[in-house]
């Protein structure tokens, strides 16, 4: 099997959450910042459309056990993979790239699966509609090209929203949960 990606993706072996995570799979799942959750059995993915989101959930997970990379900058547990880019780091347990839904060459979808596996079929979370989706439709603004194109207005139901200046459309940037950990005495 397979997991979509979109947007930037925060991938982790299953093995290593059931082995190193700081209460397990339930602790895991309990921690997903997000409603982009999708496991493959083997892989899961959790998405996020700002970079710092990623870091600081790359830092939560590390925090509970888990290594992104070792010192030659090879993915150990985690990795994390943006769908027009591809994977942040080396890493030699996955392969990452696009295939056509419903074999229709025009609607590509990217995914990543466990090397050596041969999967056309894809796992996305759950209510996830191609036409609705980071995969039909997908935005990006370089970092430093935010504070210019785009003014933020405010922030709902877990988005920052932005009046886009190219376009003078409005634009959502899906956040996750701020997460503090705090150690008491």
């Amino acid at each position: 099997m397979a997991v979509l990606v979109e947007a930037i993706s925060v991938i982790v072996r299953i093995s290593a959450i059931h082995e190193k995570f700081d209460g397990g799979w339930l602790a895991f799942l309990a921690s997903c910042p997000n409603q982009t959750l999708c496991e493959d059995h083997k892989l899961v993915r959790v998405g996020f459309m700002e970079p710092s989101d990623v870091e600081n959930y790359v830092t939560f997970l590390e925090d509970q056990g888990l290594c992104y990379c070792d010192s030659d900058g090879q993915a150990i547990d985690i990795i994390v993979i943006d769908q027009l880019r591809g994977p942040a780091a080396q890493c030699d347990w996955v392969e990452s790239g696009t295939i056509p839904l419903d074999g229709d060459p025009k609607r590509k979808v990217a995914i990543v699966r466990l090397k050596g596996d041969s999967a056309t079929v894809f796992i996305a979370p759950e209510n996830w509609v191609y036409e609705e989706s980071l995969s039909c439709s997908f935005g990006f603004v370089p970092s430093e090209h935010k504070d210019k194109s785009l003014t933020f207005l405010t922030h709902e139901n877990g988005c920052d929203v932005y009046l886009n200046h190219l376009t003078d459309e409005l634009n959502y940037i899906g956040r996750t949960k701020t997460r503090t950990v705090s150690s008491k005495p």
